[in-house]
């Protein structure tokens, strides 16, 4: 986790420290396995290409704990996720295993965001960020919104 991040440190337009993530095969079914969402799309390449999608697919959901772990890492232990949502608007396809423990070279993902809004409601210190997950080519492949509480120096 970062150090804490204060409201007096945030300028409107500032950058969300970017978090990069991997995802294999592997990845895919421990997330499964986390979540329950065993639908073959997302770990059986002959399912998912008999399904038009061409191999397995990263679960969106995943994307969005990734989203979510990117603001929880940058506000700090003392900030307070308040709202958030994200949209899946492309589909991203997990690295296959070169062994048990090892990844063949291929994708990572940078999720990455920009503060939009910086404002005191209610007595709370909030920033409103755009967040987004973005492929190896740049293309922003899952969107989003936050909005957090920060604590003040003060």
């Amino acid at each position: 986790m970062a150090k804490q991040l204060y409201w007096e440190d945030v300028k409107d337009g500032g950058e969300v420290t970017p978090l990069s993530k991997v995802a294999t095969q592997q990845t895919l079914v421990k997330w499964a396995g986390a979540s329950g969402d065993f639908v073959p799309l997302h770990y059986d390449d002959q399912f998912a290409a008999a399904s038009g999608v061409g191999s397995s697919i990263v679960h969106g959901a995943l994307k969005r704990q990734w989203l979510v772990h990117l603001m929880t890492d940058w506000i700090g232990e003392d900030g307070f996720l308040k709202k958030f949502s994200c949209q899946y608007r492309q589909m991203d396809y997990p690295r296959k295993m070169k062994s048990l423990t090892e990844p063949l070279d291929g994708e990572t993902w940078l999720c990455k965001g920009t503060v939009t809004k910086k404002y005191v409601e209610g007595g709370d210190h909030l920033v409103d960020c755009n967040i987004w997950v973005e492929n190896g080519k740049g293309e922003k492949t899952t969107l989003g919104a936050a909005t957090v509480v920060l604590p003040t120096k003060g």
